[in-house]
C-alpha cells in the first residue's frame, strides 16, 4: 500500500503493446483511469516487438563471424525506434542517443573478442527495454502525465548462484520477491508521479546487467508488485486473457474468466503463451490479484487470477500445446532395483545446467523432457549431456516433440470420462504420458507436427458445445469480431461469388474449380529452377479438365493405379508416355507389366516383386522408392515414410534390391522418396536430394532423383503459405552439390487444392442447449478429409458473405455417422435453409476421395476456365 493511501497497481505492457502510437495512447488512458479511480500506477514495459529477436540475432552473427559488420543490423534497430519516435512526436536522437552508443560499444567488444559471452549478451539484449521505455517516458510526459523513468537494475537484484553456469547466471537469473517498505516510502513521496521501468532486466551483486529469461517482463512486474505491496498486477498484452486453448490456433477457444493461482500456473507452465510461469509465484505468495487485459480492446474484462478461484469441482479447463520440446530417453536394464540410478542420471542434468520438466519411468527406461524456455538447448550442450548419460545407460534424443496437456482441477476424478478424448491419440506415436502429482494436468509427449491437430480435436470434444458461465466466457471469434474487414484475403471465390451462387442454384452439392488458380500454382512450381521436371500427382484430383489444364502447362503426371493411367491417356490421347510416372504400392505383377507395355516410367518400392517375377522386369529401366526413415506432413495418415508406413525400401535393403535387379536384367535409373503431404518445412526436399544422392552410389546407372511432393497449402485463407522461394534456394544449393543428377518433383495438392470449392445448400438448422448445427445437403460422402484426418477447411455462408457473424455452429452433413462433421464451432451469420455454404480449399482429395455411403451421391464437378466460353463439366 502506498503511504499516500492510494494502492499501487503495477501494469506490465508487452512488446505489441509498446510498438505503436495507438498502443501508447491506450497506455496513457490506462494510467488516467487508474488515477481517476484512486490507484497509483507503476508501469513495466517490454522491448518493441521484434527488437529482442534482432538483438539476439546480432549477437549470434557477431559470434559466428568475428569480421562481420554489425552496422546494418544496428541501423535497422535504430531506424525502427526512430520511426516509432516520429510517430510519437518525440525527438529520437535526444532520447535514444546514450542507449544506442552503449549498444554500439558492446557490439564492438563482442566483435573484438570473437565471441559473445553471456555477460555481453545480457547487456546487448537489455537494450531493447531501455530504448522502448526511454521513448515511452518521453511520450507520456508530452501527454501531460508526470512520468519518471526508473532503471529496473537499481531495484531488482538477482539472487546469485555461483555454481550455476554463466549462461544461467546472466541470461536466466532469478530474483527473490519481498515487500520493500523503503522503496514504497521513497516512491510514494510523490503520489502523482507515474513510474515507468523495464521488464526482463535486473542486476547482480556486481551491478552487472542480467536477464530474467525470455518472457521475463511478466516476472519483473510480479517482483515489483511484491516490493510495492500492490493492490493488483495487470498484464496487458495482445489477447484479453487466458483461454481454453491458444486462440491464435483454435479460434473457438473460450475466455477463462476466473482462475486460481495454481490453475494459472499450470496453464502458463504447460504452454500458455500469455503469462510467464515464473510470474505467478510472487503474486501467489503476496496474495496480489492478477488481471490479464488486452491493449487491443481495453474494454474487455479479461481473466482474473486470485487465491479464491471458483470451485467448480473436477473439470478440464484448457487444452495446451507446448512445442520445441526435446525428450531424452534413457534405456538400461541396470536400473532395475538399482539404488541411486535416478540420482546419478539427474546429477548429470544438473551438471549441465538443465532443468527437467516431465518424467516417466519404467523398469528399464526413464524418459524426461527439456523445455527450451528453461534451458539453453544448444547442440553442444546436448552432445555433452548424451556423452555423460551414456556412462549409465543408452541415451538418445527424441525431437522435435510437443507436449499436449489437459489442464484443470482434479483430473484423476475424471478418468472415467476421458475415454472418448483419448481416441484422438489412436495410432499416434506417444513418447511419454504423465499425470501431475498436483492433479492439475495430464500430459502427452507427441511428435511436434501432430500437436496442433490434437489440440484442436481435444478442444472440440471438451469445449465444442459449452455455454458461457462464471468460468468460461465468450469464444475468441466472438471477442474479436467476424473477421469481415478490409484485410479479408482476396481469394478467387470472393470475386466470382455471383457466378458460384448461380451454379449452386442450378445443382447442389457441387465442386467448382478455377483453372486460373491451377495455372498460377503450376507456374510457381515450374519456377523452381533446380527442378527439371514436375509431375502432377493425379490422385489429388483426376478430373479430365484438371488434367488438360495442367498438361497445357507442361506438367507430367504421376499415377499410382492402372485406373489413373487409363484416365490420363483417355483425357490426353496424344500424351508422350515419357511424361508419365507409374508409382504403385503393393501392386500385382500384371500392373507393372501393363505399365512397361505403355512405355511410362515405373517405380518399385519392394524387393519381392523384382525377386519373384524377374521376367516382368527383364530389360526394363526402373526407379526404386526409398524410405528415408521418417515421414512428415499435416497428419499421421498422410506420412509416407518410417516404420509405421507401408511405403518404400529401407536403405538396409537396397543391396538386396540391387542384387534382384541384376538377376532380372533390369536397370535402376532413378531413386525416389516421398515423405508425406502438407509439409511446411522448406528444407525437406533439399534434404531428400542429399539423401538420395548419397544412396545413388550403389546404382551406377542412376541419372534422376525424384524428391516427391507434399508441398504444404494453408488450411484457411490468409494462412501462412509455404515459402517457395526458400524451397527453390535450398534446392538449388542441393542440386549444385550433386550436378550429375536431374531433379524431379511430383506435387499434387499444391497445384489444385486452392483452386477448388465445395458448394452445398443448407437443409436444416438445429439447436440443442448450447450446441447449434447447420445441416447441408452433402457431407463426408463428398468431402471425407475432415472425418478422416480432422482436416480444417474454411467454411463461409456464400449467400450472406459480408453479413456479421453471430452464430457458432457445427456444420454437418446428412450421413448417418456422428463423424459426419465438415467443421466444428464455425462462426457464421444467421443461417437459414436454402443458403449456400462454401467449403474452401477442396480442389485436392475432395471429389477424388468421395463415396456413396448411405447411397447418397457425392457432389458433381464443374470447371471454370477463363480460356473457355463458359463452365465445362
Amino acid at each position: 500500500m502506498a503511504t499516500s493511501g492510494r494502492p499501487w497497481v503495477v501494469c506490465k505492457f508487452g512488446g505489441t503493446s509498446v510498438s505503436s502510437r495507438a498502443r501508447w495512447d491506450t497506455i496513457a488512458d490506462v494510467v488516467r483511469t487508474h488515477q481517476s479511480e484512486g490507484r497509483h500506477p507503476f508501469l513495466v514495459c517490454s522491448a518493441v516487438e521484434g527488437i529482442s529477436d534482432q538483438l539476439g540475432a546480432l549477437c549470434r552473427r557477431l559470434a559466428a563471424d568475428a569480421h562481420g559488420d554489425p552496422q546494418s543490423t544496428l541501423a535497422t534497430i535504430r531506424e525502427r525506434h526512430r520511426t516509432l519516435a516520429r510517430e510519437l512526436g518525440v525527438e529520437a536522437d535526444a532520447v535514444l542517443a546514450s542507449e544506442m552508443e552503449r549498444l554500439e560499444r558492446w557490439t564492438e567488444a563482442i566483435r573484438d573478442g570473437g565471441e559473445a559471452t553471456p555477460r555481453q549478451r545480457a547487456a546487448v539484449l537489455a537494450t531493447g527495454e531501455l530504448l522502448s521505455t526511454r521513448l515511452g517516458a518521453a511520450y507520456l510526459s508530452a501527454q501531460g502525465l508526470p512520468v519518471q523513468w526508473l532503471d529496473a537494475r537499481e531495484f531488482l537484484r538477482a539472487s546469485g548462484d555461483s555454481h550455476a553456469p554463466p549462461r544461467r547466471q546472466y541470461l536466466q537469473a532469478s530474483c527473490t520477491s519481498h515487500a520493500d517498505p523503503v522503496l514504497q516510502s521513497h516512491l510514494a513521496d510523490t503520489p502523482e508521479t507515474v513510474y515507468l521501468t523495464q521488464g526482463f532486466v535486473a542486476s547482480n551483486a556486481l551491478g552487472e546487467t542480467v536477464l530474467l529469461g525470455r518472457g521475463g517482463s511478466d516476472t519483473s512486474a510480479a517482483h515489483f508488485a511484491a516490493k510495492l505491496g500492490a493492490g493488483r498486477l495487470e498484464v496487458w498484452t495482445d489477447v484479453p486473457g487466458l483461454f481454453t486453448a491458444n486462440p491464435r490456433e483454435v479460434a473457438s477457444a473460450r475466455l477463462l474468466r476466473r482462475l486460481d493461482y495454481d490453475e494459472a500456473q499450470e496453464l502458463a507452465t504447460m504452454g500458455g503463451r500469455v503469462l510467464h510461469p515464473r510470474c505467478l509465484d510472487p503474486v501467489r505468495r503476496h496474495q496480489i490479484p492478477l488481471h490479464i487485459r488486452s491493449t487491443e480492446d481495453p474494454s474487455l474484462d479479461g481473466t482474473v487470477v486470485t487465491a479464491d478461484g471458483l470451485d467448480t469441482g473436477p473439470q478440464v479447463k484448457a487444452i495446451s500445446g507446448k512445442t520445441d520440446i526435446t525428450a531424452v530417453s534413457m534405456d538400461t536394464l541396470g536400473m532395475w532395483q538399482e539404488v541411486g540410478f535416478l540420482a546419478d542420471v539427474f546429477q548429470v542434468f544438473k551438471h549441465h545446467g538443465l532443468s527437467v520438466d516431465l518424467v516417466a519411468t519404467s523398469e528399464a527406461n526413464v524418459t524426461v523432457t527439456l523445455d527450451p524456455v528453461a534451458n539453453a538447448l544448444d547442440p553442444e550442450v546436448l552432445d555433452r549431456l548424451l556423452h555423460d548419460l551414456n556412462r549409465y545407460c543408452d541415451a538418445e534424443l527424441i525431437r522435435p516433440c510437443a507436449i499436449v496437456s489437459l489442464v484443470g482441477r482434479r483430473i484423476r476424478s475424471l478418468l472415467n470420462e476421458l475415454g472418448p478424448a483419448f481416441e484422438v491419440f489412436d495410432e499416434q506415436k506417444v513418447h511419454l504420458v504423465t499425470q501431475a502429482a498436483s492433479d492439475l494436468n495430464m500430459s502427452f509427449v507427441v511428435d511436434e507436427g501432430q500437436a496442433p491437430r490434437l489440440v484442436r480435436e481435444l478442444h472440440a470434444q471438451f469445449f465444442g458445445h459449452r455455454a458461457p458461465d462464471a468460468v468460461f466466457g465468450l469464444r475468441w471469434q466472438e471477442l474479436v469480431g467476424d473477421g469481415s474487414s478490409d484485410d479479408t484475403p482476396d481469394v478467387w471465390w470472393r470475386t466470382r461469388r455471383e457466378e458460384l451462387l448461380r451454379l449452386a442454384e442450378e445443382a447442389s452439392p457441387r465442386y467448382v474449380y478455377d483453372a486460373d488458380v491451377m495455372r498460377a500454382r503450376s507456374e510457381d512450381v515450374q519456377g523452381l529452377g533446380p527442378v527439371d521436371q514436375a509431375f502432377y500427382a493425379v490422385k489429388a484430383n483426376p478430373h479430365p479438365e484438371v488434367l488438360r489444364v495442367l498438361e497445357r502447362q507442361g506438367l507430367g503426371f504421376e499415377c499410382v493405379a492402372p485406373g489413373e493411367l487409363d484416365r490420363v491417356f483417355e483425357a490426353l490421347p496424344g500424351l508422350d508416355p515419357a511424361r508419365v510416372l507409374f508409382q504403385p504400392n503393393f501392386a500385382a505383377p500384371s500392373e507393372y507389366a501393363d505399365a512397361f507395355e505403355r512405355g511410362v516410367h515405373v517405380t518399385v518400392d519392394n524387393v519381392q516383386p523384382v525377386a519373384e517375377h524377374p521376367d516382368v522386369f527383364a530389360g526394363e529401366e526402373l526407379f526404386v522408392r526409398v524410405d528415408p526413415g521418417q515421414g512428415d506432413g499435416h497428419h499421421r495418415k498422410v506420412r509416407t515414410a518410417g516404420v509405421q508406413s507401408k511405403f518404400g525400401v529401407v536403405p538396409d535393403d537396397l543391396e538386396r534390391f540391387r542384387a534382384a535387379v541384376e538377376r532380372a536384367g533390369a536397370t535402376v535409373v532413378g531413386l525416389h522418396a516421398h515423405v508425406g503431404s502438407g509439409i511446411t518445412d522448406e528444407d525437406t526436399w533439399a534434404t531428400l536430394v542429399d539423401l538420395l544422392a548419397n544412396l545413388a552410389g550403389a546404382f551406377p546407372d542412376v541419372r534422376t532423383l525424384n524428391v516427391g511432393g507434399g508441398l504444404g497449402v494453408p488450411e484457411a485463407s490468409g494462412g501462412r503459405p509455404l515459402d517457395l522461394d526458400t524451397v527453390g534456394t535450398v534446392l538449388r544449393e542441393a542440386a549444385d552439390r550433386h550436378p550429375q543428377y536431374a531433379l524431379w518433383m511430383e506435387p499434387g495438392r499444391y497445384l489444385v487444392a486452392e483452386a477448388g470449392v465445395l458448394l452445398a445448400r443448407v437443409t436444416q438448422t438445429k439447436t440443442k442447449e448450447a450446441a447449434a448445427y447447420v445441416g447441408l445437403d452433402t457431407g463426408m460422402n463428398s468431402l471425407l478429409r475432415p472425418a478422416l484426418y480432422g482436416a480444417h477447411h474454411e467454411i463461409v455462408n456464400l449467400t450472406r458473405l459480408d453479413a456479421a457473424s453471430s452464430l457458432t455452429a457445427d456444420v454437418v452433413g446428412p450421413i448417418c455417422e456422428t463423424g459426419d462433421v465438415l467443421g466444428h464451432d464455425r462462426r457464421l451469420p444467421p443461417t437459414e435453409p436454402g443458403d449456400t455454404l462454401l467449403v474452401a480449399t477442396t480442389g485436392a482429395y475432395g471429389a477424388s476421395m468421395s463415396n456413396r455411403y448411405n447411397l447418397r451421391p457425392p457432389a458433381d464437378e464443374t470447371m471454370l476456365d477463363a480460356e473457355a466460353d463458359g463452365p465445362g463439366s
